[in-house]
Formats: structure tokens, sequence, C-alpha cells
């Protein structure tokens, strides 16, 4: 593995700490069979999360037939995605930090990544034949559950295995399967006509099934143990003190802090726009339910075009020159724009336009952001823990857009207020991250090698 390029670190400093007696090797390169592996991870996860967030749940929901109307339909979706994304948030980080304490010489990521799998596979089914609110959110926290500790093990083993210079493709494989996901999922369950039932039962063999297959497949190479001195039990103890002191280092990190929140609130404008698409058509532009579908996988479709582009655009750019910042600041304007857009023309044709600036918009912010993030790790020793909080910051965005969306469009009966917003918080979340200095920081530990 080359070292770090200079101008990834800052005020001079050399590109990587010389390594110590106890420490761990620096990681190799990874190879072709490594992707290929991580991003279908990637595709299952984000093709179970949202195509039922975006075509199933709004279709369990709909009340538009009820005495209480259709606003009442988009309220429960908005509570039912809320809630799920709550217990993402709780059980993210509890996952990875544990994943991080597993004894020496033991695989870290693999159990949580199966149990994460199987769970998510199980409570796909049971929302599947939920048929009240009350039943689908109880099952719904189950899939959230799962996700979440699925997605911090896979996300660990970015910071786990690679070096620097390849961190920005593989953020790009995990945001452009983002895409990918959804288009795959919507487009099964739309293209073959399948009932809600069906879809879900599709999406639960396909996570449970080629899921466990690509957990086993991946590397997990064991906690590097060292071999500094002293007795066992004065090394258990030291180890149990630091881990105890950096077990919030996070939160003492400016830059992190900074990175963290600007994640949460462009996510959260991103989600505004997206999150509700098939009750605007539906509501908004009056689209017929026969038609409706058919437009959101349209929509969807143009969207995940332009992810794509830009994730792996903005990713080998990042990687290339070293800079991440900047284009994290710029991508989140963009999204900025697509909200603009829609909210001053409200038609079909507008949207379509509004979808492919989201799409570059929200493609170059999250790849180059997980890039940025990797780079800005406060501790070596808590990879998982750490970027397990960069993913569910990312995820309780997606998951508390619909629920402030449902309000704006209950406050004022459409949905006019709801893309404004989301062009606010896209521009507040570009310069919030606008505030987190750039440069490779050296770390407590080097990174664990790949076998």
């Amino acid at each position: 593995m080359n070292a770090l390029p200079p101008d990834l670190t800052p005020s001079g400093a050399s590109p990587a700490r010389a390594a110590s007696p106890g420490s761990a090797p620096a990681a190799t390169r990874a190879g072709a069979r490594w992707f290929v592996l991580f991003t279908v991870a990637w595709l299952l996860i984000w093709t179970v999360q949202l195509t039922p967030l975006q075509l199933l749940l709004p279709l369990q929901l709909d009340t538009s037939e009820s005495e209480a109307g259709w606003v009442s339909g988009v309220i429960s979706s908005g509570l039912v995605l809320g809630v799920g994304g709550l217990a993402g948030v709780v059980a993210g980080p509890i996952a990875g930090a544990l994943s991080d304490r597993k004894h020496p010489g033991t695989s870290r990521r693999r159990p949580f990544a199966l149990a994460g799998t199987w769970i998510t596979a199980i409570c796909l089914l049971l929302t599947g034949v939920s048929d009240t609110p009350l039943a689908i959110g109880v099952s719904w926290v189950g899939v959230s559950i799962g996700i979440a500790v699925a997605s911090a093990a896979f996300t660990a083993m970015i910071a786990d295995q690679l070096p620097v210079q390849q961190r920005g493709a593989a953020s790009s494989a995990a945001s452009s399967a983002q895409a990918v996901g959804i288009v795959v999922g919507v487009g099964t369950v739309v293209l073959l006509g399948l009932g809600i039932f069906d879809g879900y039962l599709v999406l639960a063999i396909a996570m449970g099934v080629i899921g466990t297959a690509v957990v086993l497949l991946l590397p997990d190479p064991p906690k590097f143990t060292g071999s500094g001195s002293g007795s066992g039990s004065e090394s258990a103890l030291a180890d149990s003190l630091a881990q105890t002191t950096s077990r919030l280092s996070f939160l003492r990190d400016r830059d992190f802090r900074w990175l963290l929140l600007g994640r949460l609130i462009v996510n959260i404008g991103n989600a505004l726009g997206t999150s509700l698409l098939l009750f605007f058509l539906l509501y908004g532009l009056g689209i017929a339910k026969s038609e409706a579908e058919d437009s959101l996988l349209l929509l969807i479709v143009v969207y995940t075009v332009f992810v794509v582009i830009a994730s792996i655009v903005s990713g080998v750019i990042s990687d290339r020159i070293g800079k991440r910042r900047w284009i994290t600041v710029v991508a989140a304007a963009v999204q900025a724009v697509s909200g603009v857009v829609i909210a001053a023309s409200p038609s079909f044709s507008a949207t379509m336009v509004a979808a492919a600036l989201m799409g570059i918009g929200y493609g170059a912010f999250m790849t180059v952001g997980l890039a940025f993030a990797t780079d800005l790790l406060p501790s070596e020793r808590d990879h998982a823990r750490d970027l397990g909080v960069v993913n569910v910051v990312a995820s309780l965005g997606q998951l508390l857009g619909p629920v402030i969306g449902a309000l704006l469009v209950a406050l004022v009966g459409g949905f006019w207020l709801l893309f404004v917003a989301a062009a606010v918080l896209s521009l507040l979340g570009a310069a919030i991250t606008l505030l987190a200095r750039e440069g490779i920081r050296p770390k407590q530990d080097a990174p664990l090698a790949l076998s």
C-alpha cells in the first residue's frame, strides 16, 4: 500500500504514523472481488430498506378511500418511518460498539452482519402480513434494527480493511448501490405487478439467501492483539480504561461533530424531497393511481442514473485530488436547487428535472461525505462505533424526513412547503459541513491488515 499523499496530511505531518511495537500493520489494497461483494451487500441493504419506504409502506398505509382522507395516510406513513428510524439510531451505534469490543483473535463484523441480515429478513415477512398501522409500525421497527446492525458492520469494513486511497471508491460503491437498489426493488414490484405481500416476500428471500452468502464470503480479519509488554491483567486494565475514555471521543472532536450535524441535516432535506413522492404524484399532481406507480418508477430511474454517475465521478475525483470538503458542500447546494425547481413549478416535467438535480447532489454528497468521515475518524480503535454513528446519522435524516414532511403537508394541506423546506435544509447542511476542517490526522492505532 502506498503512503498517503502529502496533501492529505495537515501542516506537513507525516503521511502515516511509523509502526511501533505492538501496532497493527498497514492495510493492504483490496481487489475487485472485495469490491463486488461489498457492493452487493449494500445493494441488498438499500433495496430492502427503500423499496418499502418509497412504495410498499405508502400503499399499505394509504387512506384515500377512508373518511379520514389522504392526509391521514401521509401522517401514518411518516410516523411509522420515524419510529423505525429511532430504533435504528439506537441499534446501529450499539452494534458497532459491541463489534469493536469483540475479543482479540475473533471475527468482529461477520456475526453482527449475519444477525442484522436475518433480523431484517424475518421482520420484512412480518411487515408484509400486517394490516394495521400499529402492527406495520412494530414490524418495521424490527426491519430498521436489522438494517442498522448490518449497516454498522459493513460500514466498519471500509476503515478496517481499506487504505485511505480506496475509501472514496468504497464509499462510492455504497452510495451508488443506494440508487440502484431502489430501482431494482421498485422496478421488480411494479413491472412484475407484485402485490404488497409478494413484494415483501421477494425482499425477505433476497436478504436471507444472498445476504448470508455475501457476509460469509467477505473477509473479516480478527482484531489485532499487538505485542505490548506487561502482564495480561495490567494490559487488560489499561485497555479497559482507554476504551472508557474514548467511548465518547467523537463528541469531543470539533470537525467530526460538524460533519455529523451537516450530514444529518442534508439527509433530512433529501428525505423531504423524496420520501413522499408517491403521495405527491397522487395528491399533489393529481395523477391517477393506476399511473402513479409507473410515474414513480420513471422518477426513480432518472434519480438513480444521476446518483450513480455523480457517486462514481465524485468518489474518483476526491481520491485523486485528496480533497473532500468542498465537493461535499457543493453537492449539498446542488440538492437544494432541486427543491427550488419543484416548489416553483409543481409539474411532472419539473419533477423530472428536480429528480436529476437531486440525484447529482445527493450522489456526490453521500459518496464524498462518507470518505470525508473516514478521514476524520477520531480513533482507529473505534471504527465500527464511529462509522456506525455516521451511518445512523444518515439513516436518521432519511427517516426523520417523512415525519417532518407529513407535518408540513398537513399544515398547509399541500406539498409546496415540503420542497421549500428541503431546499433550505440542504443549504443549511452545506454551510455546516463547511465548518469541518479538512486533513488526515494521526490516529491512536494503525489500520488492520486485510487478510
